[in-house]
């Protein structure tokens, strides 16, 4: 190990130690930040209003705290935005993460408060890299530069200039010590353009020249930014512009769609690739083994963990039922809400985000879905992991690239006697001739509602005899298309994401309505 790596890994060592407590004693250690976001919360708005005084323990806890999702938040967040101090947390907000609304138009401002940021980001992520450097104590990451592809922050219009809301990237950025610029590229008034086209623009002028060893952020939106740079500099590969890549960080969205698109344009056997769950509520979990399937969580990070089966959400969100579990009672192989309470001022706030544990102690998380992102059309309860899994693998059995996709329910109707689901699918550049041929269209369509059938029993039972469900539409749209229309709705770059799934079919017939 290096002597930088070293000084790192010295001055990292406590929290460390402390992710591993997490990790060895989950409970034990859940407790303590529970008691500790308890006690802040004596002295807000939201305390008082809920008896924070009189409760003492857990079980108080959810009796005086009902299980909420954002509207339940709207009121409180809006008086925080209009600068009313200490409603939520014990802190003053000047910070405001404003959601990509992947699932809604509409939306969300999350407050980031001064512990959320410290105590829960900037800590999760420093972590990461200290899981990273322990197993790979030869790593050169820290002798070059960390790119960034943020987005971009405003003044908050509710707060009369007093606050600010932005994509979470931003908000990190924004408020990130001055040390971090030495290691950091683009500088910020790059790295924070509102427009992604010059964003990317100013990055291929300034990063190219730079020894650039390690880069984070969503999958899609770096693939547009990688394919921008090749271009810039007539280069076949990334590792002819950055010789010393050795990671990537990405989050956002499933890796798994895109991970034989970023091998072939890093051929390098030195480059590892990390997932993080780091959303604008804060940093849940990271992935300190690469050898185990999914993501561990950060126990110590300033974040009480809850889990709802999703076969009594509704029941819970009712008051109907408390099939609510902490890190101690939960089990692998079940699909579970998750619901976190944050230094942030969340209080048992329905994060969205659908979990499923693949180990315990280390308590080891996969992200299966939104609890409002699915299509159960006709019974067929497909979630996201499912598409994306069945998606990677026709993809390696094709031989095809897929940049992006969505999918929506075909009704029944006079032209459609059986159900099906449509797959809108832009195919990367290097796919482009083979898409236009029909025998291999369908020779993909084929191999993906197959692989539905493997990695969904219901979608199986469904597509069984063409009885409800028929074949799946493939429907193929040009090069760019997905980028236009996320940019009509304003929606580039930072931790917007493209709907995979839904119910209706708003957003695949806004697609294919600029076809």
């Amino acid at each position: 190990m290096s002597v930088l790596n070293r000084t790192v890994m010295a001055a990292l060592s406590p929290q460390l130690r402390s992710f591993d407590r997490g990790c060895e004693h989950p409970g034990a250690v859940q407790e303590y930040v529970f008691r500790q976001l308890l006690e802040a919360g004596r002295d807000t708005a939201f305390g008082r209003e809920h008896g924070f005084d009189r409760v003492r323990g857990y079980a108080d806890y959810r009796r005086a705290v009902p299980v909420r999702e954002y509207n339940g938040f709207a009121p409180y967040i809006e008086r925080l935005r209009r600068g009313e101090n200490y409603v939520l947390w014990n802190q003053k907000v000047k910070w405001f993460a404003k959601s990509s609304g992947t699932s809604s138009d509409k939306s969300k401002y999350i407050p980031v408060t001064p512990a959320n940021l410290s105590g829960c980001h900037y800590r999760g992520f420093k972590t990461m890299l200290a899981t990273y450097i322990r197993r790979y104590p030869d790593s050169r990451l820290f002798n070059g530069k960390a790119l960034t592809l943020g987005g971009s922050v405003k003044v908050d219009e509710l707060s009369g200039g007093g606050a600010r809301n932005g994509d979470l990237s931003a908000i990190l950025l924004s408020n990130s010590p001055s040390v971090a610029e030495i290691v950091r590229t683009p500088s910020r008034d790059i790295a924070m353009l509102p427009d992604f086209r010059q964003k990317i623009e100013g990055i291929c002028r300034v990063c190219s020249k730079q020894n650039v060893t390690n880069f984070s952020g969503v999958p899609s939106w770096n693939l547009i930014m990688i394919e921008r740079l090749l271009e810039y500099n007539h280069a076949e590969y990334l590792t002819d512009i950055w010789p010393n890549l050795e990671l990537f960080m990405h989050g956002g969205i499933s890796f798994g769609p895109y991970r034989e698109q970023y091998r072939r344009l890093i051929p390098s056997d030195r480059m590892h690739y990390l997932e993080n769950y780091n959303a604008s509520e804060g940093y849940f979990a990271l992935q300190d083994d690469p050898s185990q399937k999914g993501m561990a969580l950060t126990l110590d990070n300033g974040v009480f963990f809850e889990f709802i089966p999703m076969r009594s959400l509704d029941k819970v969100l009712a008051g109907e039922s408390e099939d609510v579990y902490t890190v101690d009672e939960v089990r692998t192989g079940v699909t579970y809400a998750m619901v976190i309470t944050t230094d942030s001022g969340l209080w048992r706030y329905l994060i969205g985000d659908c979990v499923e544990f693949t180990t315990l102690c280390p308590h080891r998380i996969i992200i299966t879905g939104r609890t409002q992102l699915f299509i159960n059309a006709f019974g067929e309860e497909l979630m996201i992991h499912n598409a994306e899994e069945a998606l990677s693998e026709t993809c390696r059995t094709c031989g095809m690239e897929v940049t992006d996709y969505t999918v929506a329910p075909v009704f029944m109707d006079g032209t459609h006697a059986k159900g099906a689901h449509q797959w809108v699918v832009e195919f990367s550049a290097g796919s482009q001739e083979t898409a236009r041929d029909p025998r291999r269209l369908q020779q993909f369509r084929d191999e993906l509602d197959a692989a539905l059938c493997r990695h969904n029993s219901d979608y199986e039972a469904k597509r069984s005899g063409d009885v409800t469900m028929t074949e799946l539409e493939l429907t193929p749209v040009p090069p760019g298309t997905f980028y236009r229309w996320m940019e009509g709705r304003g929606k580039t770059g930072g931790q917007n994401k493209v709907p995979r799934l839904s119910n209706d079919r708003r957003f695949v017939d806004g697609i294919l309505g600029m076809v």
